[in-house]
């Protein structure tokens, strides 16, 4: 018997073809599943319990998630909720659904899987022994109090977590923070299907489209039939190919051929992957491999300091021309004028420079010659309070207006785009905690709460 998994989208808040998801939903998958958030977008999300997502857009979107799910008589999953998957992210989603499903007339049952973790739990397994740092994680040990300076520390649920709130009954999932593959992978592994193939189509259809010839359109369904799993695109004119399904394989992730999960990881190294039509493509040959102790990833952010920006645009072709020995003459200069006007020391603040147009991106690993018309100065200045970054910017301000490029000429004149030139970015967080966490049952980290929204008849 197949499982037919809907994924209308890489992430909720993205947007997805409207027709093709009514179509695919007439066809009733047994089940819809759709990504709410990651970490792409750095720590500030997590450091804030914030989602990266216009709100707006996401309950548009949920809204019509709930019409396919009506459609299609199915359970519909939403994995880390509010882009860092915070107990308060989920909890706002289960707000938007009973709003939704009050305004439709719908009752719904709703499980939320809750991931956010104490700082008491994760002090109590770093006592245990049970923390161990994920790869390229920095060798300095983790100590308690960088434990106790996250804002807000996450576990990314499995597919074992998201089973158990199906296993509840309800038509509506939200989960906290999850792996993107969580959601897809869990009815199939219910449903006794090839475990490889499982999370094989799982890690293909997490971002939905972005394996077809049309990324931007979303609606991919995932078929798994028992000893592998076929892929297809709901949109008109989209299409599944070999190259195109393999190569999803090197999306985020550090090797092509293996995918850690919790309890274990995929080894596609004997994966196949056979075009049966111009549209669909099987994958077979992947296997899942068991690990002797059941982890999960840690995530933690912390606050870092607080930022002000400033840019400066040089149009002056001879400044254009020697921007980056311009900037390293102005980084000399302030490095010596910052603490003797200031009082501070070289470690109470930092003051990066990126020349927008030459190399922002990379700084020294640019390897492509630039030959720009202007170029963009952008200085980030960090402290540990935001008065402090935003005076450091302003005593920047006039060397970035005027600066000459060698003592013995007149001062240059170049642009502030805005007024005023300093931007206030608030507070900056970085990632505190990249680590596993062992634990003994695979619920012992998170919580299920079950609830009933929304009026008129169930479901």
């Amino acid at each position: 018997m197949a499982t037919r998994v809907l994924v209308p989208s890489g992430v909720l808040g993205l947007g997805f073809d409207r027709d093709a998801l009514r179509r695919a939903a007439a066809d009733k998958p047994d089940i819809i599943c759709i990504d709410g958030g990651s970490t792409d977008s750095g720590p500030y999300y997590l450091g804030t319990g914030t989602s990266k997502y216009a709100a707006a857009s996401v309950r548009s979107e949920w809204r019509e998630l709930l019409d396919a799910r009506a459609a299609a008589g199915c359970p519909l999953v939403l994995g880390s909720a509010g882009t860092c998957g915070t107990d308060g992210m989920a909890d706002r989603m289960l707000e938007a659904t009973r709003d939704i499903a009050e305004d439709a007339g719908r009752r719904l049952k709703v499980a939320v899987l809750k991931s956010q973790q104490p700082v008491a739990t994760v002090r109590k397994a770093l006592k245990a022994g049970r923390l161990a740092p994920l790869a390229g994680t920095p060798e300095a040990g983790l100590g308690e109090e960088d434990i106790e300076r996250c804002t807000n520390i996450v576990a990314l649920a499995g597919a074992e977590q998201v089973a158990a709130a199906l296993r509840t009954g309800a038509d509506v999932v939200i989960a906290g923070r999850a792996t993107d593959t969580a959601a897809i992978a869990a009815l199939p592994l219910m449903n006794g299907e090839h475990a490889g193939a499982a999370w094989h189509g799982a890690k293909i259809g997490e971002c939905g489209a972005l394996c077809s010839t049309k990324p931007m359109s979303g609606v991919i369904g995932l078929e798994f039939d028992g000893a592998g799993c076929t892929v297809e695109p709901h949109a008109e004119g989209a299409r599944c190919t070999p190259e195109s399904v393999a190569a999803h394989m090197l999306y985020e992730n550090a090797d092509p051929f293996i995918l850690h999960e919790p309890g274990g990881h995929l080894d596609a190294r004997g994966a196949k992957y056979d075009a049966l039509d111009e549209r669909r493509v099987r994958i077979s040959g992947s296997r899942w491999v068991a690990s002797d102790a059941y982890t999960v990833k840690l995530e933690g952010a912390r606050l870092a300091g607080f930022q002000t920006t400033a840019l400066a645009i040089l149009r002056d072709a001879r400044y254009v021309a020697n921007a980056r020995r311009w900037l390293d003459r102005l980084e000399a200069f302030l490095a010596g004028e910052i603490p003797v006007r200031t009082g501070l020391a070289a470690s109470d603040y930092a003051i990066e420079f990126r020349l927008i147009g030459v190399d922002a991106a990379l700084g020294p690993l640019e390897a492509k010659a630039s030959d720009p018309v202007e170029v963009g100065v952008l200085a980030i200045v960090t402290a540990a309070s935001q008065e402090t970054a935003s005076e450091i910017a302003r005593l920047a301000n006039p060397f970035l207006l005027h600066f000459p490029l060698t003592d013995e000429e007149d001062l240059p004149t170049f642009a502030f785009p805005y007024s005023p030139a300093e931007t206030e970015r608030g507070p900056l967080y970085e990632f505190a905690l990249n680590h596993a966490m062992r634990l003994d049952d695979p619920m012992e980290a998170f919580r299920l709460e079950v609830a009933e929204v929304g009026c008129g008849p169930s479901r």
